[in-house]
């Protein structure tokens, strides 16, 4: 009876060696046979996107094949593309966006590693929030050197012209804050408070970039709806800019990574989706002024989740009115 045993108890240990030794070549053939390139379209900030395609080719031997743009130049480009896609993965600046590209059924689902880090994804494991920003009040510091007012507040007289705001239908995070205002306070009251700062003199001078650029020449004094990791860069580099978050409250934006169903390079997507995830992407993130994506890591350059006064917004709710929301915030300020 004790050979016996030994003999069961021999065969068992080798049964799990040997299943431990394949499931490990498995992995390491898996990983091995990454190769050719992934198609990746992302938003700003271009340094950024730089250094995550750099960091996964190094890491993979995958070459990266990029698209920058706005959000609305991503959306725009692959519905150009739709009767012949090229991309594998793409990242928007707007959580609503990301959210009407799942309703369509235009994403494949997928668990990454460290997914149970994550801070932002969806149940289904299709979107993926591996970095976030928020948008606030960014000023020019030489015309207004302190300023704390409430986003209604700045339809004061003393703002008259100084107001502008990043166009919506191309900044994917003023189109969810506008979004969001409305959702939570209400579209009476969020419309009377956007309608007072286009009576008040607000203009759109174009996307985040050419915004923030009128504030920063001192065209403007005031950038109302500005994303915030551009200003943080931008007074980093001794710019006269500061940021602050108004007490009537923000909308933290998860920035949406997702995988294309008609992805021609599945598996290196999935790398790819990995690799955002990872210790050293994360600490790319962090370190271009956007919010990590895992929950475990914090900025020390800016303004983290703990520090800012939030908005809790229906995304769904967002997700179908916020297209239209833009549209009409752009109308007004025409006027």
């Amino acid at each position: 009876m004790k050979k016996m045993i030994a003999v069961f108890t021999s065969l068992m240990l080798g049964v799990l060696v040997f299943g431990n030794v394949a499931a490990l070549s498995t992995a390491n053939q898996s990983e091995a046979a990454l190769s050719g390139s992934v198609v990746v379209y992302m938003p700003s900030p271009a340094g950024l996107a730089d250094k995550l395609a750099a960091g996964f080719e190094a890491q993979t031997g995958v070459k990266v094949e990029q698209f920058q743009g706005t959000t609305g130049e991503i959306l725009a480009r692959l519905e150009a593309e739709a009767a012949n896609p090229v991309a594998d993965v793409v990242i928007l600046a707007s959580w609503a966006d990301g959210l009407s590209m799942k309703s369509e059924g235009k994403l494949l689902s997928y668990e990454p590693a460290n997914a149970d880090l994550a801070s932002w994804k969806d149940a289904d494991n299709t979107i993926f929030g591996t970095s976030a920003s928020a948008v606030g009040v960014i000023y020019n510091t030489t015309i207004f050197p302190t300023l704390s007012a409430d986003w209604d507040e700045l339809a004061a007289p003393e703002y008259k012209d100084q107001l502008a705001i990043p166009d919506p239908e191309k900044s994917g995070a003023a189109k969810d804050f506008l979004a969001g205002y409305m959702n939570v306070k209400g579209e009476e009251a969020g419309w009377a408070t956007f309608q007072a700062l286009a009576d008040n003199g607000m203009i759109v001078p174009g996307a985040n970039k050419a915004a923030l650029e009128a504030v920063t020449t001192g065209e403007k004094g005031i950038l109302v709806a500005g994303v915030d990791y551009n200003a943080y860069s931008s007074k980093a580099k001794g710019e006269p800019l500061d940021i602050y978050y108004p007490a009537g409250g923000t909308i933290v934006n998860p920035r949406p990574a997702m995988i294309l169903s008609t992805s021609p390079n599945t598996d290196n997507a999935k790398a790819f989706i990995d690799y955002l995830y990872s210790d050293e992407a994360q600490q790319l993130v962090a370190d271009a002024y956007l919010l990590p994506g895992r929950s475990d890591v914090t900025a020390d350059n800016r303004a983290n989740l703990s520090d800012m006064p939030v908005l809790e917004g229906d995304w769904d709710w967002m997700m179908e009115n916020s297209s239209a929301i833009a549209a009409k915030l752009n109308e007004i300020c025409s006027k």
